[in-house]
């Protein structure tokens, strides 16, 4: 092989090796790009109630810090979380909000109705 052919080869692997890096950085700092996420799973979203205790149950991804009503919870080691919460008579606004370690923060609301017995 000549000396322009080996040169053209050497920069196309390294222009190859330096997209495969690139990728991976990328594919890795997903969870950065993201930002945390908070999925919730029980109760549903304008869910009305008799008794006054309900369990809220969910998800939590990417977060350092969770709170629910401006109080911390804390998650298992695959961010599941459960609580019980103490409704008051008519309707009840749940807030949950999460911060990552970079400081992006997301927020969830539930409006929840406790029937008066």
């Amino acid at each position: 092989m000549n000396r322009n052919a080996t040169s053209i080869l050497r920069i196309g692997a390294i222009s190859l090796l330096a997209l495969i890096i690139a990728g991976y950085s990328l594919f890795q700092a997903q969870k950065i790009l993201a930002g945390p996420v908070i999925e919730i799973t029980t109760p549903q979203n304008g869910a009305t109630y008799n008794s006054t205790l309900i369990e809220i149950n969910g998800k939590a991804k990417n977060i350092a810090y969770i709170n629910l009503n401006d109080r911390k919870i804390f998650t298992d080691k695959d961010g599941n979380f459960s609580e019980v919460l103490l409704l008051s008579p008519g309707e009840n606004v749940v807030k949950l909000d999460a911060w990552d370690k970079f400081g992006k923060q997301t927020e969830k609301k539930l409006e929840l109705v406790l029937k008066e017995y």
